[in-house]
């Protein structure tokens, strides 16, 4: 039987994940990667994670991602950045690779990079100027600046909405003829890298008739006023990060306010509300938190397999020639079947964040030239509407939106992608992510919650639990989704989704027939919820009933992650052969990927099953007729199950002999 003999190399993973012909990314996340098994896992191992300080030796991070790229990745090419065109891919690698090691170093990274995203997205030219050139290491100035974000307030259970502002700006001087000098009131929640920025993006609200709506205004640390950087907050977890709850009151000119202002009958008018810049912003940094996600997962598989093979050598009566020495748990089916489960949630996790990634890199290279074409606000809704429907009629002819010559059509497919893939990184990667993380962790035994455990996996677990709260917490990406998974472009690509899979010479085998029959299950159930009304009278799919939008939405990311990975299966499997490192063993890779993808496919198409049924049955909303298309639908999924749990089983099989190295790579 052909299985993988070793756990998949950089050659495998640049074929998978779309690098392979990108040289200036190999070299970054290899630079990475030395800094977080280096350096970081250095800090995590001194116990540097044991106090809320934030010391000398945690500071020096920043010095370190400058050394190794990491810090230049996030800036245009044009300012000093590392990468030329859109870098959300590059980004995303290596977050991954700081990840690998420690969530908190990862964010300390990030934030630079969230911070600048406003500037970077949506900045005047003067503002990218400045800023990014400030911020690359080795700038004229002689010092690297460092940045921070402050969207949220200091409101109970804050975070939760990100609408709601009490950060003020009011005219504090203006003189005839003179720029206005503005002033900016901000009292931050949870701001990581408080206690070292150079500047911040601050989102605030209009305190003053002459200034209209909210915005997003850059303070430095050095504008008069008040800049108190808070104490550092106690969190239980990312130590590796700093994090403070600042005030602030200053006077800066009104050419910070991002992307620049007009003035109209003698009020301040920004050119872009906050709000405009948080949906650009989060649209793409949210993948780098998801990924983070994937990066712990990933790198629980390896310590796992060590502790559970050594778990009882050097014990009385174990000879070096018996299976319990050599095997040590995995003698036992529960512990490689679990950790199979694991192994495929990471590996979907990180199929669905590159996914996502790639689509983000691929929509800047046609978003400018489509959005000319498309014009704005309503006229741009009413020109959406021909490229929309020319997009769909290509995926259901089974051709690629994407082959169109018409930049509009690419941006609609593309756009569709990106506004559930998004958040399904998001919500799927740190959600349901952070509870099989659990799963590695308990594999571990009672070592996992030691501070010697290899590979800090008991970290990563409680570090996953705030990662899930970055950026809007769950119920955030749950209303994306819900908003926009009823999408037309959207629904037709689901629909080649499930064509594909059902032609896939392995369907039946790898679970791609289970995800094919599930994404029709589900697309039967959010249209039946959108026409269904429960025995009061409601709706079922309003936009407001999130026991039923947010339940599909739960549903369909699973699916989606899934089908990211059987994606990238296919890719390596047409790809492979050409590398000469990867095409003599490319058949034992591809029969345990499909293993591990039969697991995930089974266990995602089982759960949308279940999800479904709530929806379909528990409102008491369906029809005679309703009841019986569901189970018809219903009875395919369970059908296409069959064989699943014999890829898990083989994916389990399979970790009682691939070979891992002799010593962990990093330090303990």
């Amino acid at each position: 039987m052909a299985e993988m003999n070793m756990l998949p190399g950089d050659e495998v993973r640049q074929i998978m994940w779309r690098f392979a012909d990108r040289f200036d990314v190999q070299m970054a996340v290899a630079a990475a990667r030395a800094t977080a098994r280096g350096y970081v896992a250095r800090l995590v191992a001194n116990n540097e994670r044991a106090t809320h300080e934030w010391t000398d030796a945690k500071n020096r991070l920043f010095e370190e991602f400058d050394n190794c790229g990491v810090t230049a990745a996030g800036l245009d090419a044009a300012y000093g950045g590392m990468f030329a065109g859109p870098r959300n891919l590059p980004l995303a690698l290596l977050s991954y690779e700081v990840a690998w090691v420690d969530q908190g170093a990862a964010t300390t990274s990030f934030v630079n990079d969230l911070a600048m995203g406003p500037i970077a997205e949506l900045g005047t030219e003067e503002q990218k100027a400045k800023y990014m050139g400030l911020c690359a290491p080795g700038n004229p100035s002689g010092k690297t600046w460092r940045g921070s974000f402050a969207l949220t307030e200091p409101l109970p259970y804050v975070g939760v909405d990100t609408g709601v502002l009490c950060g003020r700006v009011s005219v504090a001087e203006w003189k005839e003829g003179e720029e206005p000098m503005i002033r900016v009131e901000k009292r931050g929640r949870f701001i990581t890298n408080i206690a070292v920025c150079d500047y911040i993006t601050i989102a605030a609200n209009t305190g003053d008739e002459r200034i209209k709506g909210s915005c997003m205004v850059i303070v430095e640390a050095t504008d008069p006023g008040k800049f108190d950087r808070g104490a550092q907050t106690k969190k239980l977890v990312h130590q590796l990060s700093n994090t403070g709850d600042p005030v602030i009151d200053v006077v800066v000119p009104a050419s910070r306010i991002v992307g620049g202002y007009t003035i109209k009958d003698g009020v301040i008018v920004p050119n872009l509300q906050h709000s405009e810049i948080i949906a650009q912003v989060f649209s793409k940094t949210r993948v780098a938190v998801g990924i983070m996600g994937a990066g712990a997962l990933m790198s629980a598989i390896e310590p796992v397999i060590r502790y559970q093979r050594t778990r009882f050598r050097g014990a009385a009566g174990v000879e070096e020639t018996s299976p319990r020495y050599t095997l040590g748990l995995q003698m036992k089916e529960d512990a490689t079947q679990r950790l199979a489960g694991v192994w495929a949630t990471a590996e979907a996790a990180a199929s669905l964040g590159f996914a996502t990634a790639r689509v983000f890199d691929a929509l800047e290279e046609v978003q400018d030239e489509a959005k000319a074409l498309l014009g704005k606000g309503r006229e741009m809704l009413k020109n959406m509407k021909a490229p929309s429907e020319k997009a769909v009629a290509m995926l259901a002819a089974g051709e690629d939106p994407q082959t169109s010559g018409d930049a509009t059509v690419k941006y609609v497919h593309l756009q569709a992608l990106a506004n559930i893939l998004c958040p399904a990184t998001k919500l799927w990667n740190t959600g349901h992510g952070a509870d099989v993380m659990r799963q590695a962790v308990s594999l571990m035994g009672g070592y996992g919650i030691t501070e010697d455990c290899h590979g800090f996996l008991f970290y990563k677990w409680t570090d996953t639990q705030l990662a899930a709260t970055y950026e809007g917490p769950e119920v955030v990406q749950r209303r994306q989704i819900s908003e926009t998974m009823g999408n037309a472009v959207f629904l037709a690509q689901v629909a080649a989704w499930e064509a594909e899979l059902k032609a896939c010479p392995k369907a039946a085998a790898n679970g791609a027939a289970a995800l094919a029959a599930a994404f029709a299950l589900w697309r039967w159930t959010q249209e039946f919820a959108k026409r269904a009304k429960d025995a009061d009278g409601r709706k079922l799919g309003q936009s407001q009933r999130h026991g039923v939008v947010f339940t599909l939405a739960d549903a369909l990311a699973g699916l989606v992650a899934a089908c990211c990975l059987w994606q990238d299966i296919k890719h390596l499997a047409l790809n492979g052969a050409a590398n000469e490192t990867v095409a003599p063993e490319l058949e034992n890779y591809l029969a345990t990927f499909n293993d591990l993808l039969g697991t995930i496919a089974g266990e995602m198409a089982g759960e949308a099953v279940r999800l479904c049924t709530d929806v379909a049955f528990g409102f008491g909303a369906a029809a005679d007729e309703d009841k019986s298309a569901f189970n018809a639908l219903r009875t395919d999924v369970e059908n296409a199950l069959a064989g699943t749990r014999l890829a898990k089983d083989r994916a389990a099989k399979t970790l009682t002999t691939i070979m891992i190295p002799e010593a962990a790579d990093y330090p303990l």
